[in-house]
């Protein structure tokens, strides 16, 4: 096996009984509209190695939810895609935009997961879900990321580099959100 067929674009995620990893295609062809500006699905599919099927559902679902629209085109067949264009006053500006993308990509993958664990290879049945609260600063609240970020970092090179990965290893999501607990309207001061 080379290391051309272990980067061969799979549209199958193991033990997901033949789902595609939409997490995985969306994000990409997000980062390839900001890279290049417009694409078709035909265009994308070349430039990322998956299907232009693929492509052109992953797209329409992008812009069905507010993230990409249509570019404009001089007809013809062609569909070039683009990334939406936002007023940044109006909508809290585009890296909360992409924020509030890859949030809404993690809990899909996560409600996916839930409903179809069932279906995947014995040994991977379980998953570490865990939550915690703790009483922390802004400056702790930070330096927990880093050491997170530091804690996963051996490990963020295997996506770039298949022949790194030991056998048996599959992709896992792996999603931490760290943000202060707010008050509940009945928890406020001054309300009986």
């Amino acid at each position: 096996m080379t290391e051309d067929d272990l980067t061969a674009p799979d549209d199958q995620a193991v033990g997901t009984g033949g789902k595609l990893r939409e997490h995985e295609a969306r994000t990409a062809l997000l980062d390839l509209l900001a890279e290049v500006g417009a694409v078709t699905a035909t265009e994308a599919a070349s430039l990322l190695g998956y299907s232009s099927g693929l492509c052109s559902f992953h797209l329409r679902q992008l812009a069905r939810h507010g993230y990409i629209e249509e570019a404009p085109h001089s007809g013809g067949r062609a569909r070039p895609w683009r990334l939406r264009r936002h007023t940044p006053a109006a909508d809290g500006g585009a890296e909360n935009q992409f924020s509030d993308l890859a949030r809404g990509l993690e809990d899909e993958s996560w409600q996916r997961w839930l409903a179809q664990r069932h279906q995947a290879l014995p040994e991977w049945c379980h998953d570490e879900a865990f939550s915690a609260v703790a009483y922390l600063t802004p400056q702790e609240m930070s330096r927990v990321a880093d050491v997170i970020r530091r804690a996963l970092a051996p490990y963020q090179d295997r996506e770039q580099r298949p022949l790194a990965r030991p056998d048996g290893a599959r992709p896992v999501a792996l999603i931490t959100r760290l943000f202060p607990l707010l008050p509940h309207p009945a928890d406020s001061p001054g309300q009986d």
